[in-house]
Formats: C-alpha cells, structure tokens, sequence
C-alpha cells in the first residue's frame, strides 16, 4: 500500500488484536470506500485474518519495501508514483480521477455506478469511457500519434489491478449502461432499475409482437373468466323457475263427485270439492292462521292443519286451534258444455265477526 495509508486505521481496533472475521473486514472496506480513505491491501486483509500486526504498523511490509534508501520518494509527487495515463479516443482523464487512481483506491461497477449517480445529480460531467477503464484497473488505450508525448516508464502495478479481460467486460458493461448514469437515489433489490444502477442488463421479456399478442390474450381470458364468474353470481339471486298455475279450470260433472269431500285435486290445483245434500262447493286449501296446505282426516271428518294445529271440519270452519276464520271458497258456475267450472282468482270469505259470504251467488252450486 501507498504511504499515505500508513497511520490509518479507520474503525479496526488498535494493536495488540485478535483476528477479525470477513464481515468486520468487509464493513472497514465499505466504511474507508465512503470516505474515500485508501483501501485495505490483500496483505493487509491477510494480517487481519491472522490477528498480526499490518505491514505498515510493523515497518517492514510493502511500503516500506517500496522505497527503502530514498526518503525523498515519500514526498515525491503523485505523478511520480502514478504517472497521469494518456487521453484516447473516448476523452481525456481529469485531475481528479488521476489522484484517485494515484491513491490505489479499489473501484468496482457499483462504485463506479455511484459515482456516476453523484455527478448526475451535481450537474457534474459524467466519467468518460477512459476515465472508467482506468478506475476499473484496464491499462489505456494507446494514444495516436498526434497526442501522445514521449514513452513514459509503465506505472507500477497496485492491489487493485484486475485481469484484463474482466476489467474489459466490466468497463463496457458500466460504460455503456445509460441507465446507470440517469437514475438517482438507491433502487429497490431485485427491481430492474436496481440491476441497471449495478452495471447488469435487466432480465425481461422481449417487446416484440408475439408477446404483446401473449399478454392480450392473457388479458383477455382474465377478463372472460371474471365476467363470467359475475354473470353466475348475479343469477344465482334469479328464480330459477316462474310457474303460475292457471287460476280458471274446470273440474268434471257434478255427478261425479258423492258426499263428502274429495281430495283428487289437491295436489293439482289446491282445492277440495265438497258435496252436502243441497249444495257442492269448492274450499280453497289453505290454512286462514299463516297459509298452510291442511290435511284432510276422513277417520275423524276434519281438516287439520300440520303446521300449528288449527283445525277445520267437513266443510271447512274452523273450530280449534290459533285459525281465525274458515277457509276461502272458490267461485264455480256451471261451463256451456255442463262441466263445474271453478274459479279461484275470486273467494268468498267468512270474516270473523262480519257476515259470511258462502251463501253468495258463485259460492256454490245447488244440487
């Protein structure tokens, strides 16, 4: 290491010391990187690992080494230990970056990325391709015979020299990476700007036509998938059904039907046809407590309703149970062709205290 970096310690603990992990050393390195502090060399990050004291604090590691009769190179200028590399074809390289390649410091695509960023958001003019290569460790590009001066002795190799043919890939993917040099701020892990902001090619489908015809039709059996699941939905609320059963029909001769009450017509049209002596009528079956079907019971000659009991007799008044009033009876007529023809759109009622309306025309028919 240089000699500027005798003396600095940065946050490692002071001799005597035990031997620091990765992660300590790797936290020394991001913090002497932010503040732009030299650097651990690979000797140095091997005596930390060791629990041994640096090169530097020993007096007798690399920059010792480096000059070891001539006091004077210590204060020698910093072209002297790095000589200031030529201009090429992509610019030429400034002060600053000559100074930061002079100081050994370790530049990586990130870094570099950052940097970027920065003069981005200074309004600073942003690294050239040649600044990059140099950072990265690439020796320059030879310069052409109109600029470059007279052959100077090649720069001494640093720590942070880097194979050639990965500096290469490396420059020419942070180079020429526009993303990295237009975002601002830190980006989200795993998000393409992130990857862009590093140097790397965001991973994605190609926007050709074959794929924005893939997504429409994806799209699309999205959309019919959830239009129909909302049609079903909104008709399970529907009936499924609508049956009204005729309100006018006609239920055979009056000499068919005996005495008594006949129940063949329940289950059709929910009547009984009852027959007495002097008359025949039609009871609407229906309870007149909450609207029940009653059941018929030949064995005791009643009506008696299955839900709460009200019962009803042959012809149909109530007399038990909660049923306020008889059942309704149909209107019937006698039909031109002879048959009984009923009607149960119109009722006759027996309202409880109110006159009954069984002896009206249309309630019954003498026989």
């Amino acid at each position: 290491m240089a000699d500027e970096s005798k003396g600095i310690l940065g946050h490692l603990p002071p001799l005597p010391r035990k031997a620091l992990n990765n992660s300590v050393i790797g936290m020394e390195q991001a913090y002497r990187q932010r503040k732009g502090l030299p650097l651990l060399s690979d000797a140095d990050i091997e005596a930390l690992k060791a629990g041994e004291p640096m090169p530097w604090e020993r007096g007798d590691g690399a920059g010792a080494s480096a000059a070891p009769t001539a006091p004077a190179a210590v204060s020698a200028p910093v072209a002297a230990a790095a000589p200031l590399p030529p201009p090429t074809a992509s610019g030429v390289i400034s002060e600053e970056v000559a100074k930061w390649v002079a100081d050994g410091k370790k530049w990586s695509k990130s870094a570099i990325a950052a940097e970027q960023a920065r003069r981005g958001r200074k309004g600073l003019p942003a690294l050239t391709d040649a600044e990059v290569t140099v950072l990265l460790g690439e020796p320059a590009a030879p310069a052409t015979a109109a600029s470059t001066p007279a052959p100077a002795a090649k720069p001494a190799a640093t720590p942070t020299a880097r194979p050639v043919a990965a500096a290469a890939s490396a420059a020419s993917s942070v180079a020429h990476a526009g993303e990295s040099t237009r975002y601002v701020g830190t980006p989200a892990v795993g998000t393409s700007k992130a990857a862009a902001a590093g140097g790397l090619a965001a991973v994605g489908p190609e926007d050709s036509e074959i794929n924005r015809g893939r997504r429409r039709f994806a799209w699309t059996a999205v959309a019919a998938f959830l239009t129909a699941w909302f049609l079903a939905f909104f008709r399970f609320f529907l009936p499924r059904t609508l049956f009204e059963p005729a309100t006018s029909f006609k239920v055979g001769y009056a000499a068919d039907y005996g005495l008594g009450v006949d129940t063949k017509w329940q289950q059709k049209y929910r009547i009984w046809v009852d027959r007495t002596p002097d008359r025949l009528f039609v009871i609407y079956a229906r309870c007149t407590h909450l609207g029940c079907t009653p059941d018929w019971k030949p064995s005791e000659n009643k009506f008696k309703c299955p839900c709460h009991g009200s019962g009803y007799d042959s012809e149909g008044v109530n007399f038990e149970g909660p049923a306020p009033r008889p059942m309704d009876r149909a209107h019937v007529e006698i039909a031109p062709d002879g048959q009984i023809l009923v009607d149960v759109s119109k009722l006759y009622q027996w309202p409880k205290g109110q006159p009954s309306q069984f002896n009206d025309d249309g309630a019954f028919l003498p026989v």
